[in-house]
């Protein structure tokens, strides 16, 4: 069985990449889950995150906004205490701004699934990468996502993140053309209960 080279040997990374990474996401609660937990993988390994992920989802109330947004000192204090998360002071008071600035979009609508899925007209960008060599780390439109995403007070997400982030939630199916993972990704994307537009 053929898989990307990334996925490597470790068991869960290899579980995350043959049942996770590429799967188109459209919930909108997910999809902020996902962005804050690559956020919070800047400068450190998905791995590293993927092991405290359980630890992260009970820290963060299940990655609830509206409860995120309302975080005070207090709370951020017990955050800084939990060995579970990765403890960086800059990145737990991003997520509270990053909280809020999604109920910002949730309350103009129709909601943060349309708001990003838009910048690929509603269905994933296939890509057919033959080596790792081909994957970019970050794209002209992971850049203006990027951009666009920091002008509604997210941070923490640049275009690389940004990239990262479109490549796990299916958004770009990067799974390198041999891999088994591929194809059936591709095939997700016709049947996708996305925003119509």
């Amino acid at each position: 069985m053929k898989r990307c080279p990334w996925a490597g040997e470790t068991p869960i990374y290899r579980q995350y990449h043959d049942t996770e990474w590429g799967v188109p996401v459209t919930d909108d609660r997910d999809l902020f889950a996902k962005l804050i937990l690559d956020g919070f993988q800047a400068g450190l390994s998905w791995l590293t995150i993927l092991k405290k992920r359980e630890n992260f989802y009970a820290a963060f109330d299940d990655f609830d906004p509206e409860r995120i947004a309302a975080y005070d000192d207090d709370k951020i204090a017990s955050l800084m205490a939990d060995t579970g998360i990765v403890r960086n002071r800059a990145k737990i008071v991003a997520t509270i701004g990053n909280a809020q600035a999604w109920l910002r979009i949730q309350e103009r609508g129709p909601g943060f699934a349309d708001y990003l899925w838009r910048y690929v007209d509603y269905r994933p960008l296939q890509n057919r990468y033959t080596t790792m060599a081909e994957v970019p780390a970050e794209t002209p439109l992971s850049q203006r996502i990027s951009k666009d995403l920091r002008k509604e007070g997210f941070r923490f997400v640049g275009p690389t993140i940004v990239y990262a982030f479109m490549q796990a939630v299916g958004m770009v199916n990067d799974h390198l053309r041999q891999c088994h993972r591929h194809e059936p990704v591709a095939a997700m994307a016709d049947k996708l209960p996305l925003p119509s537009g």
